[in-house]
């Protein structure tokens, strides 16, 4: 008999037909196959909201490939991803091949390896059609936003404008913190710090004023850091009390999505849609060596927390023979997923343990090595001992005040051996204290006021946007990559090195949706829509009656803000410079063009003097010493060229440094890729050396 299985990708297909045999003929969809229109809405609201699909234009060759196959098999089985979306597009298949919707064509593979494999071909089911409306409901909502709400910013504020329900409160988070960094105003505040010493050799060690009197104190300005510098520099130095203990800390549990998103992002610099593509590479198959296609991690969009009892079985043997049995926890580690959790799926981990990314490396690209390297030692981790620390809290008394410093020494490095999870804030510093006793004298070496004062609240990087999309219930493990790249790529927010910062474009049609769609950047109401989105895929709501009552609602104010707004057009606010316009003396002014964005005369039509914008480098010119300036290719990649073009042809796209050459006092400049070689391109200088070895952090950014 012939069996056609049909998967997403072409990498995917590979993997998967060198494990089933000559006896199946394994092809790949390329995604989605149907669609909703581009060219009208595509939703019949007279009759029950039904979706109008389309075969998606450019397809049509390999629809007709996939109807083919499917004829000439006597079994058809649809395996694509594990989730919604790929129920989706499996329903889609079966509806344009003709499957019956009633018969078990329908496998999933959580990890592609042969077990895995032989676990998903083994228990092939009906397509779970609650799945699928959950799906097609989220689609419908983002259609009716979308192409509704769309013409409308069109109108009221330039064309071309797109609105979406998850990428609009995503931007408003990001609006939001911008306004209360604005409104944020720094206070004062002083701390008194000491340096202490004690014993022969001398120790010293750092406190920190804590109370007076038994209560805490706060010291608001210099005149009250005085007083109390002037009351303890006479003053007898004494141990009040020593407090020492043990403390435990325990590994962070293995990846879901959003962790995974957030740690590539803090530890390697990966945004997030770059981690998700890697993933997707590590779980559709790599060649390694001796064994061909490999799928190395199990499926990357998950928000569960279960992992299999083989692989924590594997997890165990590899740390009793790497690291000791001392490494291994009493009882086997057991993480629960938060509520509202899918759990249809294990948590990220790798499907193979034994494999170690030293082993792996070969057979990756630096990126795939990175990643597969994260998320096996993140999963090794999970499973090994508590380490433990050695902690000292010490109370000193100088008269009437109090200072205080802790500190503690590792014990048992436990997990820490292997991997130690990331942080957006500083995380916790070892202070080394000499050791103490209560009523011990110590000498002061240096007591002193320092003056601080409060920070606003930071702005939100990747990491923390995707951690606070999560913990509000905004959107799902698969949306949080396209969420972010599509609120970039629409211009609302842009990356400001690590940070997103809302542009005035952003924040403008952030107050609009504010003021006359209150409902579509709310919050709570985008994250209730995903609760009853849940509900539907647990087929206890109907999603007919969800998408009715959602579109009555958005209708009717769609209606009033027509109204309320007739003849009102929206003015996107400049963004001034400190460049002065040559022609006419005004500050010139960033505008938005079909080219991207470009410097104005605000005095247009008076004056109509443009100009590009330059990113400078600090880099000087080897060949007529102009500026070296950052410039961007066809396909968004940065190179770098000479600001006095055409005169001067120089380009590269080795990165200039602040650095000059110690032979001619040229710009130096880094060579591109791997090498990181340093060296001067000004003719007939010839100076080169390596680049210094990078550190960990350095070397995945």
């Amino acid at each position: 008999m012939s069996k056609l299985v049909i998967v997403e990708s072409p990498a995917k297909a590979k993997t998967i037909q060198k494990y089933l045999g000559k006896n199946y003929s394994v092809i790949a969809s390329m995604g989605h196959i149907r669609d909703l229109p581009k060219s009208k809405f595509g939703v019949d609201v007279e009759h029950g909201f039904a979706p109008q699909y389309q075969e998606i234009k450019g397809k049509e060759e390999l629809i007709s490939e996939l109807k083919s196959a499917a004829r000439k098999a006597d079994t058809v089985y649809l395996a694509t991803d594990p989730d919604r979306e790929g129920e989706a597009i499996s329903w889609h298949l079966a509806q344009m091949l003709g499957l019956a919707l009633d018969q078990p064509n329908r496998v999933t593979f959580n990890e592609i390896t042969k077990s895995g494999i032989k676990n998903g071909m083994d228990a092939p089911r009906e397509i779970d059609l609650d799945l699928v409306n959950a799906q097609q409901t989220r689609r419908l909502f983002d259609r009716i936003v979308g192409y509704k709400l769309s013409p409308f910013l069109w109108k009221k504020v330039r064309r071309g404008l797109s609105a979406g329900r998850v990428q609009s409160v995503a931007v408003r988070l990001i609006v939001d913190r911008e306004e209360q960094i604005r409104a944020f105003v720094p206070e004062e505040y002083w701390t008194v710090d000491a340096k202490l010493q004690t014993g022969s050799p001398k120790k010293a060690f750092d406190v920190r004023l804590a109370l007076k009197n038994g209560e805490k104190i706060d010291l608001r300005n210099k005149a009250q850091a005085d007083e109390v510098l002037e009351s303890v520099r006479g003053t007898e130095w004494t141990v009040a009390n020593v407090k020492k203990s043990i403390r435990r800390r325990s590994p962070a549990p293995p990846f879901i999505t959003s962790t995974l998103q957030q740690e590539a992002s803090r530890k390697l610099g990966f945004q997030a849609r770059r981690t998700m593509k890697i993933a997707q590479e590590l779980y559709e198959g790599i060649e390694l060596e001796g064994q061909g296609a490999v799928g190395l991690i199990t499926y990357m969009r998950t928000d569960s927390l279960r992992i299999s009892d083989e692989a924590a079985a594997e997890a165990e043997e590899l740390i009793r023979s790497n690291y000791s049995k001392d490494y291994l926890p009493p009882s086997r580690r057991a993480y629960r997923s938060r509520s509202g959790a899918q759990d249809a799926h294990e948590a990220i981990r790798p499907t193979m343990p034994k494999l170690t990314p030293e082993e792996a490396r070969g057979s990756l690209t630096a990126e795939q090595y990175k990643l597969y390297k994260l998320i096996w030692s993140r999963f090794i981790a999970s499973q090994m001992a508590n380490a433990l620390l050695d902690t000292m809290s010490v109370d000193i008394a100088a008269g009437e005040y109090t200072f205080r410093a802790s500190g503690y020494h590792v014990k048992f490095d436990g997990f820490t051996i292997l991997y130690e999870e990331s942080r957006d804030e500083e995380g916790e510093k070892s202070t080394a204290l000499p050791p103490l006793e209560a009523g011990q004298k110590l000498d002061l070496a240096k007591v002193e006021g320092n003056q601080h004062f409060t920070q606003p609240p930071a702005r939100y990087t990747e990491a923390s946007l995707i951690k606070s999309l999560e913990e509000n219930g905004i959107g799902r493990p698969s949306t949080y990559a396209p969420t972010i790249s599509t609120i970039l790529d629409r211009g609302y927010v842009e990356r400001n090195q690590k940070q997103l910062v809302p542009t005035p474009l952003g924040e403008t049609v952030n107050k609009l949706l504010k003021d006359q769609f209150k409902k579509i950047v709310d919050v709570k109401f985008t994250a209730g829509m995903e609760h009853e989105l849940d509900q539907v895929e647990a087929g206890q709501t109907n999603w007919a009656q969800m998408v009715g009552s959602f579109y009555d609602d958005f209708m009717k104010t769609l209606e009033t803000a027509e109204k309320e707004m007739e003849g009102v057009r929206v003015k996107v606010p400049d963004e001034e410079t400190d460049i002065v316009c040559e022609l006419c003396g005004r500050k010139m002014v960033i505008k938005s063009g079909r080219f991207g964005k470009f410097l104005a005369c605000p005095g247009y039509p008076e004056c109509k003097n443009t100009k590009k914008i330059v990113q400078e480098t600090g880099g000087i010119c080897p060949v007529c010493g102009g500026k070296v300036v950052t410039k961007k290719s066809k396909k968004g990649r940065s190179f770098y060229g000479c600001d006095n073009y055409p005169n001067c042809t120089f380009v590269t796209w080795d990165k200039p440094l602040t650095e000059t050459c110690p032979k001619c006092a040229s710009t130096l400049f880094k060579k591109a890729g791997r090498s990181g070689v340093i060296h001067c391109l000004k003719e007939g200088c010839g100076y080169e050396r390596a680049a210094e070895p990078k550190n960990q952090k350095e070397d995945g950014e």
